[in-house]
């Protein structure tokens, strides 16, 4: 492992300042972190380690939504009983990802900033444009199985592999900034992400230094939630194709619908034509084969993960059912 400073700050503002030159990088639980640090694929020159920062609440805003520390566990958000109640399929998608061990250490903010599982990200002696920009892409007709068909580019075809942001972004989550120099923001998870195109290696909005210090929630939504994941076993493996579902159905149509995928593409995945194919309409396999002609009109394999098309067809059109009783 490289030689790196450490940093203990005790303020989210020094923080940030600790973190405002090329290099650094912040550190909470490490679960995704000291990992690419242990295979040379992240060498930071410094950390900043916001563990010990006052950023680990939940709570309760005046519009009936919770605002969310950047540093709350995932297994804590996952049990909180607000969450259970009104979000459950945040709760649902939390308890999707990992494993127990590591839910008790992943913050909330880490999360949302994971970086791929790509094989040939991880291998350094792989061509990978996210990891080395202009040294090309193995994916592309290597395996490529866990790979995205939605979003891709010529220069990346890396999935994002996070189950609570695929959740945020059904939910319409908005991520709370501390900027270098001070300044807050607030940033819809809509604009957060960032697709592949010429520049892979960028993949959120955020700047040199940007902490996140909150994520807001709004008010629960009406309807029926659901979080169904596809893998390759039971327990502690990242989805080849996950649904979140939010779904109202009043007087047999149905009144409003969010959907955000997951395993599709290199960001958690929504697309407003599928909601759209949906709203006004009775529940029916009619209407969810629309929504999901919608949602993979654009999609391209790239061999090996040619069968996730077919599979993301039958998982959304499965979880509609569900979500409405059809």
């Amino acid at each position: 492992m490289k030689t790196f400073t450490y940093e203990k700050p005790a303020t989210p503002e020094a923080a940030v300042r600790d973190a405002g030159t090329t290099g650094a990088r912040f550190i909470a639980g490490g679960t995704n972190l000291l990992d690419l640090m242990k295979l040379q694929v992240e060498t930071p020159d410094t950390l900043v380690d916001i563990s010990r920062l006052d950023l680990a609440k939940i709570e309760e805003r005046e519009d009936g939504g919770l605002t969310i520390g950047a540093l709350v566990p995932n297994s804590d958000l996952a049990a909180d009983r607000r969450v259970v109640a009104k979000y459950e399929v945040l709760s649902r998608a939390l308890l999707a990802g990992a494993s127990g061990q590591l839910r008790n250490k992943a913050s909330t903010g880490g999360n949302m900033l994971q970086r791929t599982r790509c094989y040939y990200f991880y291998d350094t002696a792989a061509a990978c444009n996210k990891r080395e920009p202009g040294s090309g892409c193995s994916a592309i007709g290597g395996f490529n199985r866990i790979l995205a068909v939605l979003g891709t580019s010529e220069q990346c075809i890396a999935t994002h592999p996070s189950d609570m942001a695929v959740a945020m972004r059904a939910l319409d989550a908005t991520i709370v900034t501390l900027k270098a120099d001070g300044d807050r923001r607030r940033i819809s998870v809509h604009e957060f992400y960032r697709l592949p195109g010429s520049t892979p290696e960028i993949e959120t909005v955020l700047e040199t230094g940007e902490l996140i210090t909150h994520i807001e929630l709004p008010a629960p939504p009406k309807g029926k939630q659901a979080y169904r994941k596809v893998r390759d076993r039971a327990s502690y493996a990242f989805a080849l194709v996950s649904v979140a579902a939010v779904v109202d159905v009043q007087d047999g149509v149905i009144a409003s619908a969010s959907l955000a995928f997951g395993g599709l593409g290199p960001m958690p995945w929504r697309n407003p034509a599928v909601e759209a194919a949906l709203v006004g309409k009775a529940p029916s396999d009619e209407a969810f084969e629309a929504a999901a002609t919608a949602l993979l009109a654009d999609a391209k394999g790239y061999g090996s993960n040619d069968f996730k098309i077919p599979l993301a067809r039958r998982t959304l059109i499965a979880t509609l059912r569900t979500v409405t009783g059809a």
